[in-house]
């Protein structure tokens, strides 16, 4: 395993707290119906064990581990980890949740028969590292399934919005390249027999105005929350004023809440089999 440079290292452990940043288990609450959408399509039989990769609070590995799967969820963000465990103490569900890196999975080549991420190892600064990873630890003919936001989608255009005024850092490629097909097919060239993209709609309702769901976004979302952060005063209010035009523009609800749909590319993987 190779050192990390100093600029690596600095810039994993700002991702970490960023994060950490905000409250992402209560900001989740209003992803669990396409998360569990995205479960279901899974069909996932009892006892399969499953890998999920940037497992957040549980969204999906809590609801699998109901219907009997052996889930292991890695996360690099401790304390949506341990939210993760409470859960899962609190319904008496066996889960082991971790705090784990995409780049660097601590578990032996093929010891999951699925491995997911679900919006998660996209957001890792070392897409190479991802795609390797996410295929050694998968058993030979099992699954690897990632969703991950397009840049044409909703929240690609979020995250280009507040790039503006907050420039990603330069030493990490676009996490919206992962949404790109053929940039996908590129990473996932290597340990895989097949490889199907999907390109599908991931819904978001909340009960509020479009000016409030930034204030929900800047609160409880660790990216958004950290660019607001970064900015002065003059440079936050900027930075609402074009996320508030963005989502009263794509908002789809005529009530006074919000609601729209983001694009999302689908990737199922099944990795190649021994010679």
């Amino acid at each position: 395993m190779s050192t990390l440079t100093p600029e690596m290292e600095s810039l994993k452990a700002r991702l970490k707290a960023t994060w950490m940043a905000g409250d992402y288990g209560y900001f989740a609450r209003y992803l669990e119906p396409g998360a569990l959408a995205f479960l279901e399509r899974l069909s996932i039989a009892p006892g399969t064990r499953l890998l999920d990769v940037g497992c957040g609070a549980g969204q999906i590995a809590i609801p699998a581990a109901r219907a009997g799967v052996r889930v292991t969820g890695v996360d690099i963000a401790l304390n949506s980890v341990e939210q993760a465990r409470t859960r899962a103490q609190a319904e008496g569900l066996d889960v082991r949740f971790d705090e784990g890196d995409a780049e660097m999975l601590a578990f032996e080549d093929g010891a999951f028969d699925l491995v997911v991420s679900l919006i998660g190892a996209m957001f890792a600064p070392r897409p190479e590292r991802v795609a390797a990873e996410l295929v050694r630890v998968c058993r030979p003919a099992g699954r690897i399934v990632m969703a991950n936001w397009t840049a044409e989608g909703f929240v690609g255009q979020m995250f280009k919005t507040i790039g503006k005024h907050v420039p990603p850092p330069p030493l990490m490629p676009s996490p919206l390249l992962w949404g790109n097909e053929a940039t996908v097919r590129e990473r996932l060239r290597d340990g895989v027999a097949q490889l199907q993209l999907s390109k599908r709609l991931y819904p978001f309702d909340y009960p509020f105005a479009p000016s409030e769901v930034v204030e929900f976004y800047r609160t409880y979302y660790g990216p958004t929350n950290r660019a607001f952060a970064t900015l002065d005063a003059a440079g936050q209010t900027a930075l609402r004023s074009d996320l508030e035009h963005l989502w009263a523009q794509n908002n789809r609800a005529t009530d006074g809440t919000t609601r729209y749909d983001a694009e999302y590319l689908e990737v199922v993987a099944i990795r190649a089999t021994a010679d």
